[in-house]
Formats: C-alpha cells, sequence, structure tokens
C-alpha cells in the first residue's frame, strides 16, 4: 500500500526530530586557556625543569580568576569561553526563565567571577574518572550559582540591561566626603592604640621581636628566644 502524503510528513518529522542530539557536549576551553590550565598543573605535578622554566607560579595565570589574566588575546579567550558556557547551561540546564544567565552578564562584575569558577569546576568535573564530581556541581555548584545570580539581580534585568541600582550609594562612599570620614575614623581608632602603647611604657608600633647574635630578642621586655 502507498503511504499517505500525511503518513509521509509526519515521518519525516520523526527523521528530522530523531537527528537533534538529546544533550549537548560542554564547551572546551580554547588553545591558550588548555595551555594556561598545563602549566598550572605543571608547576604542581610537573618536573623539576617543567617548574624551573614556569617561574613564580604565584604569577601565573588562573582563568577561575578573570583579574589574574592579564594577557589579551588569553582574556578575550576566557570571555569567549564564558560566552559559550553560558550558552550551554541555558540550553543544557534551565527550563524556567528566573534560572536564565542574562544576555548582559558581561556587564555584571560579580557574575563574570562566578562564572569563570563555575566554568572551572564543570571543566575538572569532566577530567575525572568518575562522576562523584559531577555529582557535587549539580547538587551544589550549580544550584548556588543560580540562587545568588537571583538574589542580586532581582528582576533588573529580566527585560535588558539595566542601569546599576546601587550606583548612586557606591559614588558616595566613595566620594571625597565620606573618604573623609572614615580616614578621620581610622586615624582616631590607631592614635587610641598608639597612646594606650605609650601608657603602658610599650614600643611604638613594629615589629617586637629582632634578631641579635643569632638569637631572637624582645625589644620589650629583652627576652632573649633560642
Amino acid at each position: 500500500m502507498a503511504m499517505m502524503p500525511g503518513n509521509s510528513d509526519a515521518a519525516a518529522e520523526g527523521k528530522s526530530r530523531s537527528a537533534v542530539p538529546m544533550v549537548r557536549p560542554f564547551p572546551q576551553p580554547g588553545p591558550l586557556l588548555k595551555l594556561a590550565y598545563w602549566e598550572l598543573k605543571a608547576a604542581v605535578d610537573g618536573t623539576h625543569e617543567h617548574k624551573r622554566k614556569l617561574g613564580d607560579s604565584s604569577l601565573l595565570p588562573r582563568p577561575w580568576d578573570p583579574a589574574s589574566v592579564t594577557h589579551p588575546l588569553l582574556r578575550k579567550e576566557l570571555w569567549e569561553w564564558l560566552d559559550d558556557v553560558v550558552i550551554w547551561v541555558n540550553t543544557e540546564y534551565v527550563w524556567d526563565v528566573d534560572a536564565m544567565v542574562p544576555a548582559c552578564w558581561p556587564h555584571h562584575p560579580h557574575l563574570a567571577r562566578e562564572l569563570a569558577v563555575l566554568a572551572d569546576q564543570r571543566r575538572q568535573a569532566a577530567d575525572t574518572t568518575d562522576s562523584d564530581s559531577l555529582e557535587e556541581w549539580h547538587r551544589y555548584s550549580l544550584p548556588a550559582f543560580q540562587q545568588r545570580m537571583r538574589s542580586r539581580l532581582g528582576v533588573h534585568c529580566d527585560d535588558g540591561h539595566q542601569p546599576w541600582p546601587a550606583k548612586g550609594r557606591h559614588a558616595r562612599h566613595t566620594g571625597p566626603a565620606a573618604s573623609r570620614e572614615r580616614q578621620t575614623t581610622f586615624a582616631g581608632d590607631t592614635g587610641a592604640l598608639t597612646s594606650e602603647e605609650a601608657n603602658k611604657g610599650g614600643a611604638s608600633v613594629g615589629p617586637r621581636l629582632r634578631v641579635l647574635d643569632g638569637h631572637e630578642v624582645d625589644s620589650v621586655t629583652g627576652e632573649v628566644y633560642d
């Protein structure tokens, strides 16, 4: 029996739907980011020669802390990766609009910083040989991020990016009047400590222990420590 046109259309539609993947892979960082992660791992687990060539490991860029990424190309690659991660999270894990990471996330430093950590933890979870880390990410990391995001953003950016609601208060905080008032308070506090030390006959602010002939000497009491 020949297939009716309607049945043919339904079969074609079913075949088209079946070609859509149910899940999409986590976005991979670019080559510069991969190199940055390799260097961080080598700084801990690498050979002595690797560690020598890397130098001071505290100066290595840490992608989970965007401010530490100062090379322009690496920084650009980080932002592009995080944008891919945002799209992936919104596609794979969000159903209700309240949990959507807004398109204006680059205008929110708190989101940029938290997304870098979220992406790094998800990347690490994929590298393990069991599901424990991924379960932790599902159970704690992602829900906690979404909850903090909603509590901080409120509904301000639901219909597009809005100006910073706290901008006026922040400007007052960093303005000259408030800054002078804080400095006056700081000076009063440290002045009180200086007066207290003077009344006790103590030394001025500074280290009490000094090295003399290979021994530590308390400059206030004169006690010698081996």
